[in-house]
């Protein structure tokens, strides 16, 4: 029963393609998805693209070819302004911030139809990556927070966009793709956890740090996926991930 972990751009991924185990590919069109070993757990890593409608796609067609969990992992911009350039987020639960019915009554936020305004993690994919992401931190010398995922088709550069989306939402970071992939795993009541790296604070400067620090960010973000497929490992054991 493979896990699947997916990313948006190839510096996302790169670090678990490196250490994965007997690699090889899986059929998915138009996605190219690899299958393999990391930490004693079956795992699937593939590359969605930017946006909610790649990130939600490649979902889709991973959990249709056999994904039982899922794993998002990459950078974002920090919005809660507790956090820094490297800190890492875990999600909680993640939003579609640029989702706006207001005009027919709904509150920001809100998918016509869906019955949350935003989609939970699993407790124990949460529990596993949030004690990854509090040992990688400790180690980096930086700061691990539990929080909200505000997703939207938006590159946020913007210091009152920030603002408005930590009164608004609570969120804690900003990225453009997991509460895609966290209605589409509601949807199939799939377990889902969402890793993130901050690059940038979502700021003015936004662009300057996403660009200096992506590699940086990505690589603590893999660092917490493995930790987080260690304690999965341990606690179903080999034959049971």
């Amino acid at each position: 029963m493979p896990i699947a972990v997916i990313a948006a751009m190839p510096e996302e991924l790169a670090g678990l393609r490196s250490v994965a185990e007997r690699l090889e590919p899986v059929a998915a069109h138009p996605f190219a998805v690899v299958r393999g070993r990391i930490e004693g757990v079956d795992v699937l890593l593939a590359e969605c693209g930017i946006g909610k409608v790649n990130a939600a796609a490649l979902t889709q067609a991973l959990l249709g070819s056999g994904a039982q969990r899922v794993i998002m992992t990459g950078v974002a911009g920090g919005v809660d302004p507790r956090l820094a350039v490297g800190d890492i987020v875990v999600s909680v639960d993640a939003v579609q911030h640029d989702v706006d019915v207001r005009a027919l009554g709904y509150e920001a936020g809100r998918v016509p139809g869906e019955a949350l305004l935003a989609w939970p993690a699993d407790p124990l994919l949460h529990a596993f990556a949030l004690a990854a992401a509090t040992e990688v931190a400790a180690e980096a010398g930086v700061r691990a927070l539990s929080g909200r995922v505000a997703s939207g088709d938006q590159f946020v550069a913007d210091p009152e966009r920030v603002a408005a989306l930590f009164a608004e939402f609570g969120a804690a970071c900003a990225e453009m793709e997991g509460a895609a992939v966290a209605q589409v795993c509601a949807r199939w009541g799939a377990p889902f956890v969402i890793v993130r790296s901050v690059s940038d604070t979502a700021d003015h400067a936004a662009e300057v740090d996403f660009r200096a620090f992506t590699v940086l960010a990505a690589d603590r973000s893999v660092a917490v996926v493995r930790g987080t497929l260690r304690r999965v490992h341990a606690s179903v054991g080999a034959d049971g991930a």
